[in-house]
């Protein structure tokens, strides 16, 4: 099983980046996917997630900014993160789990190794 996140990058307040997560190894049309992000010395906060049936839930705090969506023929879910502010600074992990979401990072059971957004002020 292996999920990768890449598309990080550093970028100036307000601007956008898209994030690609690729996963291989399980059952992908089957599972729900999330992204998660940790600031240095923070704990992991939810960020987004999309369940196998395309239900979306969004951290209050990114509503309106980030959109989440998934392609199953490519085994891939983004993270289109537009309006960058500085506090979106973080290293975004997505995350796998059977069939729904969840906001606790505990109930996931796959992580990819993150990719790190930073944004200037």
């Amino acid at each position: 099983v292996q999920l990768q996140a890449y598309g990080g990058g550093l970028v100036q307040a307000g601007g956008s980046l898209r994030l690609s997560c690729a996963a291989s190894g399980f059952t992908f049309g089957d599972y729900g996917l999330g992204w998660f992000r940790q600031a240095p010395g923070k704990e992991r906060d939810f960020v987004a997630g999309i369940s196998w049936r395309r239900s979306i839930i969004y951290a209050d705090s990114v509503k309106g900014r980030f959109t989440i969506s998934r392609d199953n023929a490519k085994n891939t879910i983004y993270l289109q993160i537009n309006s960058l502010k500085p506090e979106d600074t973080a290293v975004y992990y997505c995350a796998g789990r059977p069939m729904t979401i969840s906001t606790n990072w505990q109930s996931y059971d796959y992580w990819g190794q993150g990719t790190l957004v930073t944004v200037s002020s």
